[in-house]
C-alpha cells in the first residue's frame, strides 16, 4: 500500500533570496532552516513572477506568468477560469488548507460587484479551505486571538508594531506585543493545532502563510536584538542623485517612497536613510526572520511527533524580497533583484541521496504548482507556464533547462488607491517586463525607455547602459529574447487542440 503523501507548502511574506544562513548571510539566522536545506535542496537563484503580494502570490498558486493572470496589482481580481493549486489537488480528494492569506480579489463577474471582499486588499483564492484567515490590513482574527488572550489592544490596535520607546520610525527599540502573541506566533500556533488535528491516512496540503518579515519593521522582544547589529551587511547604493538618474521612473520612486508604508506611525519620504536608519531597519528584518525561523522548529517538531515527517513534502518561498535600502529603496518595486530574488528549500522525503544540493540553474515561482502537481502524480495543467522541478529533486540535471528568468511589475495603482500610473502615462502603459541572464538584465516598459545591466562588468546594477552604443547589440538581443519569450508563453489553455475530418485531436 503507498504511503500517504502530504504537503506543507511554507510561504513567508517580503523573505529576500540571499537571507539564508545555510547561503552564508552573516545576519541571518535560521537553523531550522538551515536543517532543512541540509535534508532537502536549495534553489539558490529563484525568482518571483512580480510584486507586490497579489500578482505573486497570483503566479504562485496558478503556474503563470501574469502577462497570462493579469492579476496586475493588489486588487485586481483574478479570472476565475484559471486552474489553482487548489482546485486541483481538491480535485483529486486532497483537502487544501488554509493558514494566513492569499491576497486574492475574486472574479467581480461570479460575486456580484457589491460583495464585500471588494473593499479589502484581498480574499481567500477560490478553492482553499481557510483553517486561519490573516485578513491583511484590517486584520480582525488576528486582534481577536490577541484579545482572547488577556492583551489589551491600543487604539488604534495597529500600534501594537510602534516601538515600544522611541520615535516612531527606524528603531533599535521592540515593538510592543509579546513575543507569544505575535503574527508569527499566531501562525505557527494555528499550524501546530492543524497538524495534531491530522490522520495519518488522510493526505493534506497545508498552505503555511507568515505575515513578516513584511513591515512594519519591528520586530517583538527578544527578536528585535538578536542579530548583533556589527553582523548587519551595509546597503548597496550611490548617491540617490546618481540613482535617479538612471531612469525617469527610478527618480519617481526616490521621490515618493513614504516612511508610513515601513513604520507604523512613520512620517517623511524614505529617502534619505542614514547608514543607522538602514542598519535599524535591517535588524529589526533580520529579527523578525529569526523569529519566524524559530516558530518553524516548533512546526518541524509537531509534524514530527504526529509521525507524517517521512510522509510530507516541505517546501519553503516567500511571494516577493525587499530592498531594504539597497539602491536607496525600501519595499518591492521596480526591477532589481532584491525584490524578486526568493529563497526556496525543497525537502522530498523520497530523494534523501541529494540531501543538501544546491541548484544554481534559474528557477521560478510559476514552476511550484506543476511540483507540487507533479510529486503528488496529478496531472499539470497544460496552460501552466512554470516546469515541474522534480527532476531536480531526483539529482537529475534537466536537458535544456532555461537559462534565464523573467519576472514583470505594473505601475498602475492597487488596493487602496486604485489610479492611473505616475509620469503622464496611460493606463495601460505602466507596464514593465524583466529578462534576467547571468550575464545581463533587460526592463522593457510599455510607455518608457528600457534599462539595460551589463551584471558581467556591474553585478550591483548601478549604471544602465541601454543607451551606450557600445552596448546596442546586446540591447537589440535582450530586446528579441524578451519578445520571443512573450510569445512563446502566451495563453495555450487550449492551442494544442484543433479540429481534424477525424475529430478533436490533441498536439503534443
Amino acid at each position: 500500500m503507498r504511503r500517504p503523501r502530504n504537503v506543507l507548502l511554507i510561504v513567508a511574506d517580503q523573505w529576500r533570496g540571499d537571507s539564508l544562513g545555510s547561503l552564508g548571510h552573516p545576519a541571518a539566522l535560521t537553523p531550522n532552516l538551515d536543517a532543512l536545506a541540509a535534508e532537502g535542496v536549495t534553489f539558490t537563484q529563484h525568482f518571483g513572477q512580480s510584486a507586490p503580494c497579489g500578482p505573486a502570490r497570483a503566479s504562485l498558486l496558478t503556474g503563470l506568468y501574469v502577462m497570462n493572470h493579469r492579476v496586475v496589482a493588489n486588487g485586481v481580481p483574478l479570472d476565475e477560469r484559471h486552474a489553482t493549486l487548489a482546485r486541483e489537488v481538491k480535485r483529486a480528494g486532497m483537502d487544501p488548507a488554509l493558514i494566513g492569506y492569499t491576497t486574492t480579489t475574486p472574479d467581480p463577474r461570479l460575486v456580484g460587484a457589491q460583495d464585500a471582499a471588494f473593499s479589502e486588499i484581498g480574499d481567500v483564492m477560490h478553492g482553499w479551505r481557510p483553517v486561519a484567515h490573516f485578513d491583511e490590513v484590517q486584520y480582525r482574527n488576528y486582534f481577536a486571538w490577541i484579545a482572547a488572550h488577556g492583551f489589551t489592544l491600543p487604539s488604534p490596535p495597529d500600534d501594537i508594531w510602534r516601538p515600544a520607546e522611541g520615535p516612531a520610525g527606524p528603531s533599535d527599540a521592540p515593538n510592543r506585543i509579546p513575543a507569544h502573541l505575535s503574527d508569527t506566533a499566531w501562525s505557527a500556533d494555528h499550524a501546530i493545532e492543524f497538524l495534531h488535528g491530522t490522520r495519518p491516512n488522510r493526505p493534506w496540503l497545508l498552505h503555511l502563510g507568515f505575515y513578516r518579515p513584511h513591515p512594519p519593521f519591528a520586530a517583538p522582544a527578544p527578536w528585535h536584538e538578536a542579530v548583533p547589529a556589527d553582523r548587519i551587511p551595509r546597503a548597496l547604493r550611490r548617491d540617490p542623485a546618481d540613482e535617479g538618474a538612471q531612469h525617469p521612473l527610478m527618480a519617481h520612486f526616490l521621490a515618493t517612497q513614504k516612511r508610513s508604508s515601513y513604520y507604523e506611525g512613520g512620517d517623511g519620504p524614505v529617502t534619505p536613510l542614514s547608514d543607522t536608519e538602514i542598519r535599524q531597519t535591517r535588524r529589526a528584518y533580520y529579527g523578525l526572520i529569526a523569529e519566524i525561523d524559530h516558530h518553524l522548529g516548533r512546526v518541524f517538531q509537531a509534524l514530527r511527533q504526529s509521525g507524517q515527517w517521512d510522509d510530507t513534502l516541505i517546501v519553503f518561498t516567500s511571494d516577493h524580497g525587499e530592498q531594504l535600502g539597497d539602491h536607496n529603496l525600501l519595499g518591492k518595486l521596480g526591477w532589481f533583484d532584491q525584490s524578486y530574488h526568493l529563497p526556496l528549500i525543497v525537502r522530498d522525503p523520497d530523494a534523501r541521496p541529494v540531501a543538501g544540493r544546491r541548484v544554481d540553474a534559474p528557477t521560478e515561482s510559476v514552476d511550484l504548482m506543476p511540483t507540487l502537481l507533479d510529486w503528488l502524480d496529478l496531472p499539470v495543467p497544460r496552460a501552466c507556464d512554470g516546469v515541474s522541478l522534480r527532476p531536480w529533486l531526483a539529482g537529475e540535471t534537466p536537458h535544456a533547462w532555461r537559462d534565464a528568468v523573467h519576472f514583470e511589475y505594473d505601475l498602475r495603482g492597487g488596493w487602496p488607491d486604485p489610479g492611473t500610473p505616475p509620469l503622464g502615462l496611460g493606463l495601460d502603459d505602466g507596464a514593465l517586463c524583466v529578462t534576467r541572464t547571468a550575464d545581463w538584465k533587460y526592463v522593457h516598459f510599455a510607455g518608457l525607455p528600457p534599462v539595460l545591466y551589463d551584471r558581467r562588468r556591474d553585478p550591483a546594477e548601478m549604471h544602465n547602459v541601454a543607451g551606450d552604443p557600445a552596448h546596442a547589440p546586446l540591447l537589440a538581443e535582450a530586446a528579441q529574447r524578451t519578445l520571443s519569450w512573450r510569445l512563446r508563453h502566451a495563453d495555450r489553455t487550449l492551442t494544442h487542440l484543433c479540429a481534424s475530418p477525424d475529430g478533436l485531436v490533441e498536439r503534443r
